[in-house]
């Protein structure tokens, strides 16, 4: 995994622990406190003293009892899964709601979905300088610019997406590495790339509704919030399969007609494309309960079971 680990932030030298906390001696065992020979981990031992361990899906509860998810915890974590659970985020309909928004050219439900997208379609086209056309497919990309969220696929495929008939929009900022391509793709591809190297809510809601697909092929996402914003205003997620990314989104079965988007399971950049190629059939969900209201109820039922 990229980056500092969290539980990193927790770890001192154990005699430094034991004289700051006060703590008895008995806590400062490999079972609890102690991480390796000479250090005291307080987030192992906020695991093992606590009633119940929350995490925000349950694909992600799954990968962080294994070793590239764990941060030298997986084996901890393991041990404790009889008290692990997790439960998806939601998202908040008062501010990311298509019927109510305001920042939209046409707001919309799912009466009118098709009709209202294409006019926030043509909207977002304007406002960001792309040919203006209705048939084309908009892929939108709202993230931030680091490895963790799947860019280097993304970099590596550009150049086959770009088939004349698909526009591309990046809204976000990060690592100068991806900020910079993008910027260059913008020019290379004038009039189907644009790259928003900014963070705009604004201007992400327009891109929620005028896109037909939202890209999320992430590393790794213990939740993620951007493919149930996308799936609520009607557009495609694509996704790789992977924390809450796998429990939110199912993918599109074109026998049967069910799913609400495109997956890829291995982190690889033809998978990313396949799936991309596979969206633009265009499926729209805008059924799927993301709200707060499902995860609120799951997280009573996990209160009850404590007090019991």
């Amino acid at each position: 995994m990229t980056g500092r680990p969290a539980s990193c932030l927790f770890i001192f030298a154990l005699d430094t622990i034991k004289y700051w906390s006060g703590l008895p001696d008995y806590v400062f065992n490999k079972d609890a406190l102690k991480q390796g020979y000479n250090d005291a981990n307080m987030f192992k031992g906020g695991l093992t003293y606590a009633n119940m361990i929350t995490t925000v899906s349950a694909t992600y509860a799954d990968e962080i009892q294994t070793p590239f998810f764990g941060e030298n915890l997986d084996a901890h974590l393991r041990y404790h899964s009889g008290k692990l659970r997790g439960i998806i985020n939601g998202i908040d309909y008062s501010m990311w709601d298509s019927a109510q928004d305001s920042l939209l050219a046409a707001p919309y439900d799912i009466s009118n979905v098709i009709e209202n997208k294409k006019a926030n379609k043509l909207a977002l086209q304007e406002e960001l300088g792309l040919e203006k056309d209705e048939g084309k497919f908009v892929i939108g990309l709202i993230s931030r610019l680091t490895n963790q969220k799947g860019l280097d696929l993304i970099n590596a495929i550009v150049p086959a997406i770009m088939d004349g008939n698909t526009q591309v929009v990046v809204l976000g900022t990060g690592d100068d590495e991806y900020e910079n391509s993008f910027r260059g793709y913008e020019y290379m591809y004038k009039g189907s790339f644009c790259a928003n190297i900014m963070y705009d809510e604004g201007r992400a809601h327009k891109i929620y509704a005028g896109s037909d697909a939202l890209l999320v092929p992430s590393l790794f996402e213990p939740c993620g919030l951007t493919q149930l914003i996308c799936m609520h205003y009607g557009t495609v997620p694509i996704v790789r399969e992977t924390g809450g990314l796998k429990d939110t989104v199912a993918p599109y079965n074109e026998y049967t007609n069910e799913g609400n988007g495109f997956t890829f399971d291995r982190y690889d950049a033809g998978l990313l494309l396949d799936a991309i190629n596979r969206a633009k059939t265009v499926l729209r969900d805008m059924a799927k309960d993301v709200s707060w209201e499902n995860s609120a109820k799951q997280y009573r039922a996990l209160y009850v079971e404590m007090t019991q």
